[in-house]
């Protein structure tokens, strides 16, 4: 029950008198120590981008998202071309700092400025991004940017059966909220839809596990993680809660 109520007794949301409808996100570049966010610009990181797609020989990592994998270079430059040209979703290129390459690409979709929500997709990571710190920090890095603008509520959707991203999810602190039964079609297949949100409110206490679980303290001399940020997101949110 909520704490708030109207002049005829109902219960209402909280005010939000000094709230500020924030800006749409820029494609100013974001810099870390793992790794850099690019606007992407297919002139300079399709050919990188190409190269460590073909990592993934099978083209698995393609089964959730509603396109690719491409058949050819050309395919997949058009492809990116495209995406470029938009705001919505807003395409960065995911560079790691330790040989300057392009190794994936991230977006920010479903801009709603007039609600404070902002989505975070089109999350597509070559096999030498995954499980690595430049991904994580990458994800930091459009988590801290959203927040700064002012946005109330950062959100993370995929296919519900798609584990590893629920996964991810989670590890890197959203909350499950639910799942939408036959939300949507892509390939030819139905699919339902897990949505997961980090909001304003619990972003200070998980920037700070972030920021300790970035932190070189945190890295052996074999680059071996010795705090696991899944247990320091989860304590985050219940420090918080």
């Amino acid at each position: 029950m909520s704490q708030f109520v109207n002049d005829f007794g109902q219960p209402v949301g909280e005010p939000l008198a000094q709230w500020v409808e924030p800006a749409h996100p820029s494609p100013e570049p974001m810099d870390g120590h793992f790794c850099c966010l690019e606007p992407l610009a297919p002139e300079r990181h399709a050919e990188q981008l190409y190269a460590a797609n073909a990592l993934d020989k099978d083209g698995r990592g393609w089964t959730y998202l509603p396109y690719g994998p491409f058949g050819s270079f050309e395919r997949y430059y058009e492809w990116l071309q495209a995406m470029s040209r938009n705001d919505d979703p807003l395409f960065f290129t995911i560079i790691q700092k330790s040989d300057g390459r392009a190794v994936g690409v991230a977006s920010y979709l479903r801009v709603m400025p007039a609600s404070g929500s902002i989505e975070v997709g089109h999350l597509h990571f070559s096999e030498q991004l995954k499980r690595s710190p430049v991904a994580t920090e990458a994800m930091f890095l459009m988590m801290k940017r959203a927040f700064e603008l002012g946005y109330r509520r950062y959100e993370w959707k995929c296919d519900a059966l798609n584990a590893p991203s629920c996964a991810a999810a989670q590890r890197l602190g959203f909350s499950h909220e639910g799942t939408f039964r036959q939300a949507t079609v892509y390939k030819g297949r139905s699919r339902d839809t897990a949505w997961f949100s980090v909001i304003d409110t619990e972003w200070p206490a998980l920037s700070r596990a972030f920021s300790q679980w970035l932190g070189p303290d945190n890295f052996d001399e074999f680059g071996v993680q010795r705090a696991c940020l899944s247990e320091l997101t989860q304590a985050a949110l219940q420090q918080w809660s």
